[in-house]
């Protein structure tokens, strides 16, 4: 059995030209829970994308065993537009090269209106509160009117997405080891799942800084339950977060596979899917703050050269790399790379040719740290 293919237009760039998101459907329409996944809204990003069509082959099985509990809607491709970028041969799917910028970034912000919308309107019923937001939600995203085909593209991602009970985000690093993105307040919900995926970091932040999309779906039920302490709004009427499956070169059907099985496995463990799961393996890490994750920047212009790999635990002050400027004599050549904090090494840049500033690693620390305020991802 196969799945159901949606195809949902988007805006061309141009006359004579279209394109179109896919959306393969599992379940029965309307069941709940109600499951989104996505893959490559980064489009340079495409682990997720072979994670999916692994899992989607395990999908087609267990309907043909009648075994999905819930709906399920699967976005292999998320992109187009990223899809279809390239700079001198070279894929750019992170941002907009029409001046859109980051494609997940900047997707509409309903915290404050979904306040004002429900208000006196929440009872004591918390099924009934959940399905009002829900049917809020999509009416305050009907009103939103996109400017450009990046912002058409994230609405039509959003509203997919929007009403379903749990939303999975594939992402990757440029190198790294595979990490999550989640609120503090789902950070119980995702361990499981963490654990299954042999995450090292699960980052956890109320509100990381301009809108990313697994944000964008959990931020307005946070605000909503902060400003209505004496009405039931359940924090998991959306489970939403991002996954970042190691490093972009990290593509091989092997590694897929297992991912696809830790996921299907979760969601069995979360009841989308009939069966018992196997138990998960212990976890690699808990949940630390995201305002606790340092950036290594670069201290000079150069040749990245890295010494430490994605996943390796450093001290503050050990030695992560070089910078190094081929024109220099040797002895002066190497400006040292020093860790800022303590704490666990998760990603880093690929080793090229960088200017000062630019990030070459992260390291998630236990703790927050002062004066990481406002936006806490990378560009």
């Amino acid at each position: 059995m196969t799945s159901r293919i949606d195809r949902i237009d988007l805006p061309g760039p141009a006359p004579g030209t279209d394109r179109h998101l896919t959306v393969h459907r599992f379940g029965v329409a309307g069941a709940r829970p109600k499951v989104w996944l996505q893959a490559a809204l980064h489009a340079s990003e495409l682990p997720g994308s072979l994670v999916l069509h692994h899992l989607m082959v395990l999908l087609a099985e267990a309907e043909g065993r009648g075994e999905i509990v819930g709906e399920l809607r699967v976005a292999p491709l998320a992109n187009p537009i990223g899809a279809a970028q390239a700079v001198g041969g070279r894929h750019v799917g992170r941002f907009a090269l029409d001046g859109g910028g980051n494609f997940n970034r900047g997707f509409a912000d309903l915290r404050e209106t979904l306040t004002a919308a429900v208000a006196g309107k929440l009872t004591d019923d918390a099924a009934a509160n959940i399905a009002l937001v829900r049917v809020e939600i999509m009416r305050l995203l009907g009103e939103q009117r996109p400017t450009d085909d990046a912002s058409t593209l994230k609405l039509t991602l959003q509203k997919l997405a929007a009403d379903a009970d749990i939303a999975l985000d594939l992402h990757c690093d440029d190198q790294a080891a595979l990490h999550f993105y989640c609120g503090p307040r789902h950070a119980d919900a995702f361990a499981s799942l963490a654990a299954r995926l042999g995450a090292v970091a699960l980052l956890t932040a109320e509100d990381s800084g301009d809108a990313p999309f697994d944000e964008s779906l959990t931020r307005p039920w946070w605000r909503l339950i902060d400003a209505v302490p004496d009405k039931p709004v359940p924090a998991d009427g959306m489970l939403a977060c991002t996954v970042e499956l190691r490093g972009e070169a990290d593509i091989d059907d092997a590694t897929a596979r297992a991912d696809a099985g830790a996921i299907f496995a979760w969601l069995q463990e979360r009841g989308v899917l009939a069966g018992t799961p196997p138990p998960a393996p212990p976890a690699l890490c808990l949940a630390t703050p995201l305002d606790g994750a340092d950036n290594v920047r670069a201290p000079a212009a150069g040749l990245w050269v890295p010494r430490v790999r994605p996943g390796s635990t450093v001290a503050a002050g050990d030695h992560l790399g070089d910078i190094l400027d081929p024109t220099a004599s040797p002895g002066k050549a190497r400006t040292p790379v020093v860790g800022p904090i303590a704490g666990l090494l998760f990603a880093r840049a690929v080793p090229g040719m960088v200017p000062p500033g630019a990030r070459l690693a992260a390291i998630a620390g236990p703790t927050s740290l002062p004066g990481r305020k406002g936006n806490l991802l990378s560009d």
